[in-house]
Parts: structure tokens; sequence; C-alpha cells
């Protein structure tokens, strides 16, 4: 009796055949009495045999082979093959497992998985939820490689940020190795959380008052700055202090007694408290760890009338020496006198100043910023002005009009607010109370336009921000860079448009060999500025216009509202 348990249906035809060629070979030397392990192989079944190796190795498959030749060896007469060996009730089914259940190229591809480490695939995988933030393929693109804590690891991904930007990956290793730092990276790179995050985690190591001092040059980058570090802090019971122009120093001077972790402070207003506060209000700031100079150029220059450097090297003074301390500088435009710093003489044993720059050079500018030139007349810079703002492609965009001086600024600012534009300003001649209210307006969009200095040219991220327009051109080409700064923030589109006169052309050759771009002509599809100013806009400008400077000469507010505190100064 022929016993045998025939493959499945699904094998492939060839190895069927091979099958059936060996069953018919086992019959004829069956019938002759010959036994099938001491007679001589045929070139059929040597071949079949060869299949079967190539087919499958396994200990599996050459013992149900050798099963298969003890229950085809009998001399008996041949019965009709069954699929399946009979069962008895009280026997329990010897189930013969197939030679062929695994077909090799299958075994062959998951060895070689095996041996190169990539895991199996799923046949049918199921899709990977929305919420769930794949990792990248590069490990030190991960804030966790960087060595940063898991709770500041979550903090960062509360504020949805989960991928380190460039500079953050350089500065961030270094810092947190005690190494003095000078990093300079294109505006809008995320050079704030480069610098903050490490303090936070040297902090939570070991806590101390007055841990870091960070100076800035404007009031509201100071602030911004502010709410980051409460932002990220915000696990852990850090306290952070603001230490700015046009507030009570009173209330300061009662604060930095009480030893804050993190003074955030412009330079004019802490050394207004290092001179005038007492030994008892500052000497909190003789065990800093951390100083930080936060747009460092604009802080080190020393041209010009409104120089910081003396207000900074007061501060200095009363810090740690640079022994004692880390020291950080951070900005978009590396200068002579910020690469001063890797030049100081060091202390025997201490590390070299670590200087990191990425894109500040040759990519000042963002790749995804549009630069671009509008040739005006200047006696009607204001008519042009105002028909740009109402093209098809600029009616919706938040924008930010900048202008060499507080005066233009103002004017503009009333022009525009008597032209129905949702319109607020930021300049240095504003109280702090009604700066900080205007920039809030702007930030939540109820003001679509804000005329301002240089005052809001630094650090102010305001990721809505479609439009730069300068009204006036900067005499120096950083000023430019960071103006256009304000927009393609973190990889996004944006526009900037630079209002050129007859005059202007050297300033925008310099521009234009700084930032290593040339400047595109504008343009719009359909749009001929020129003949909507002399059809819309001559006449109705014309009169806002003298409206607007008579505004300005009463000091009225925006609105027409008179200004009391002008008002009191003109009596006296």
């Amino acid at each position: 009796m022929v016993k045998l348990v025939m493959p499945s249906v699904s094998v492939k035809g060839r190895r069927k055949e091979a099958a059936v060629e060996r069953i018919e070979e086992i019959d004829r030397a069956s019938d002759s009495g010959a036994s099938l392990a001491s007679g001589p192989a045929s070139p059929s079944q040597e071949a079949s045999d060869a299949s079967e190796d190539e087919i499958d190795n396994s200990d599996d498959n050459d013992e149900n082979a050798a099963s298969d030749s003890d229950s085809l060896d009998s001399a008996s007469p041949r019965k009709r093959r069954r699929t399946s060996p009979p069962v008895s009730d009280d026997e329990k089914p010897n189930i013969i497992k197939s030679a062929f259940n695994v077909p090799s190229r299958i075994k062959r591809k998951a060895q070689v998985e095996a041996s190169v480490g990539v895991p199996p695939q799923p046949s049918n995988p199921e899709p990977e939820p929305a919420s769930r933030v794949t990792a990248p393929l590069d490990a030190n693109t991960t804030f966790e490689s960087l060595g940063l804590r898991p709770w500041l690891v979550q903090s960062l991904a509360n504020m949805a940020i989960k991928r380190p930007t460039a500079i953050q990956r350089e500065s961030i290793p270094m810092l947190l190795k005690g190494r003095d730092c000078i990093g300079g990276s294109r505006t809008g790179s995320g050079k704030t959380v480069a610098f903050s995050v490490p303090i936070f985690q040297k902090w939570a190591e070991n806590p101390s008052a007055i841990f870091a001092v960070i100076l800035t040059p404007t009031r509201e980058l100071a602030l911004q700055i502010y709410e980051q570090v409460k932002a990220i802090s915000s696990p852990h019971s850090l306290k952070a202090i603001l230490v700015t122009g046009g507030s009570d120093m009173r209330s300061q001077a009662i604060a930095l007694a009480q030893r804050p972790h993190v003074v955030i402070a412009t330079p004019g207003r802490l050394a207004d408290h290092i001179r005038t506060s007492g030994e008892d209000t500052v000497c909190g700031l003789r065990r800093v760890r951390f100083v930080v100079l936060d747009e460092a150029d604009r802080l080190l220059a020393a041209n010009g009338p409104g120089s910081m450097l003396p207000d900074v090297e007061e501060c200095l003074g009363a810090l740690p020496p640079p022994a004692e301390r880390q020291t950080l500088l951070f900005t978009a435009t590396i200068t002579p006198e910020v690469m001063a710093l890797k030049n100081m003489p060091r202390q025997p044993g201490r590390e070299p100043v670590f200087v990191c720059e990425v894109d500040t050079d040759a990519l000042a500018i963002p790749p995804t910023l549009q630069q671009m030139h509008l040739q005006v007349p200047v006696t009607h810079r204001e008519h042009y002005l105002h028909m740009f703002l109402l093209t098809p492609a600029n009616a919706e965009k938040s924008a930010i009009i900048f202008c060499n001086r507080t005066s233009t600024a103002d004017f503009l600012h009333h022009l525009l607010r008597l032209l129905d534009h949702r319109v607020t300003a930021l300049h240095s001649k504003l109280p702090q109370r009604q700066r900080v209210d205007n920039l809030g307006r702007f930030r939540a969009s109820a003001a679509r336009i804000l005329v301002a200095t240089d005052v809001a040219a630094r650090g102010l991220d305001i990721p809505e921000v479609k439009l730069v327009i300068n009204y006036d051109i900067p005499r120096d080409p950083d000023d430019y860079i960071h103006r256009v700064g304000r927009t393609a923030r973190a990889g996004r589109k944006g526009d900037a448009v630079t209002f050129v006169g007859q005059r202007d052309v050297e300033l925008v050759l310099a521009i234009e060999q700084r930032v290593g771009r040339q400047m595109e002509a504008w343009e719009e599809e359909g749009v001929n500025l020129e003949t909507r100013v002399v059809r819309d806009a001559l006449k109705l400008v014309g009169e806002k216009k003298r409206e607007a400077l008579l505004e300005v000469e009463e000091h009225r507010e925006v609105g027409g509202k008179r200004k009391r505190g002008k008002q009191k100064l003109r009596l006296e």
C-alpha cells in the first residue's frame, strides 16, 4: 500500500511535475522488487532531488522526505492514492508536513533581510496614525540625541518644536559641555531655543539664584524671549523677570532683590539698576553662570550716537569674570566686534570659544523669500504705497512697513488710518504700554499693517507676516537683512518689496552685494500701478495727506483725540 501526502494545490506546476515523476520512478522500482534506497538513482531522480534541495533545506523537510521513503518502499500492491492517511478513532492524526510548504524565494528573502537587519514587512500594513510623529532617519536630528532631558523635549514638543534646526543641532551639545559660543544663523532659525534650552537643563541639575542674564537691544525682543522662557520652563518652577525701560524701576528692583533664576533685560535699564538700586539689589548678579548677548552685533556696535556698548560694558562689569561663567553671543550678522571674543586671552586649561556659523553669509536671506524693488517718485511715495497695499495680491496680506525715522512712521500711521487701512505703529516715541498693546493687536490680526522703525527689525517672530515693505531703504545692508527677516521664517514663504527712488541706487547695489542676490522688479499680472495711482490716488491721498500732517502737528492720536501729555508740555 502506497501512502503519500500530495503537495498543496498551490504549489507551482514545475514542482508538481517533479513530484509526479519521482512517484512514477518509485512505482517502477517497487514492481520489480527493488528497494528505493539500494537502487541506483536515475537522472530524473537526481534532478528531482536537486530541485527538492533548492526548494527547502530545513531539517523538518528532510524528516518528511525520509518518512515518505519508508512508506513507499513497501512491495504490496498499490492502491488508490489518498491526499491524507486514514485515521482511526483512538489514534491521533499523524500530519506529515509537505516538502514544498515554503517557496525558496521567500526563504531567501527572509534570510537576506535577517542578515542585514531589515525588519519584516507585513503584507497589509496598518495605516500610521496621523498623531504619530515619524522619527527621522538621522539620529542627530532629534533633541534626544543632543543630550536634552525628556522634560525639555516634551516642552519643546508642546510648542510644536519637534526637530532641531541647524544652529540648534550644532550649538546645543557644545553649550552643554560648558563651552563659550558665538552662534551665527539667519533670521528665523531658532537661535532663542538654541541658547535657552541648555541654560534650563544646567539650571535643573543645580538650581541657584540669578543663574542666567540675557541682554537684548529692544524691549519687544526682550518681551518675546521672556514669553518663550516661561513657556519652555513651564514644567519646573523657574522664575524669570523682565527688566526693560518704560516700566517702574521700583518694582523691578524688588524683583531683582528676590533672586530670580533668569533675568531678561535691555542694557540701559539693567545698567541703571547697577548704578542706582544699591548693592543689596544687584549682589545676586555676582554669581551668574550664563551671560547671553542676543543680537550681539547690535549690542557691541561702537559707532553712532545710539551705541549700547557703554551700557553693555557696565553690565558685564557687575557680573562674574569670563573665567567663571559661560558667555554666549548669538546674531544673524557676525561682525568683527562679535568675533573679537574669540581672540580674547583664555585662562589656562579653558577650552577655546566655539564658533558656529550657519547660513550667515551666502544664505543670509532665506531661500523662500522673494526680494523685489519698486521704482517710485519721491514726491508720490504715499500714493504708491496706498495703491500697492490694495492690489489683489496684497489686499489680504499681513504686512510690516519699515521707516528710517519715527516721524515718518508716525505720519504714515495717521495717513493709512485715514485711508481706511487697519494699521498700527511701533516706534521708540510711543509709551511702553502703547508699544505692547500695538504689537499685541498686530499679532492678533486686529491690525493688518504694522508701521515701524528698526525697533521691530530684530528678533520679532510673527508667523503671519507675509509681506515686508521698505518704505525707506536702510543705510546699513545688515539692517536690511534683519528687516526682511520678519517674513519667510522657519521655511515659510514671504515677499520683501523695497521702494527705490532716483537717489537710492547705490544703497540697493550695496544690499545686493551683501546678500548675494539681485532684487527682481515688482510686477503683478493685470496690475498697472502707475495707472491706478493717477486714476484713483492722486486726489484722495493728497487730501488725506494734509489731514494727517495737521493731526501730527497738533499732536493728535490716531482717531482724532489729542495727546494729553503733549498738550501739558506745550502749556508749560
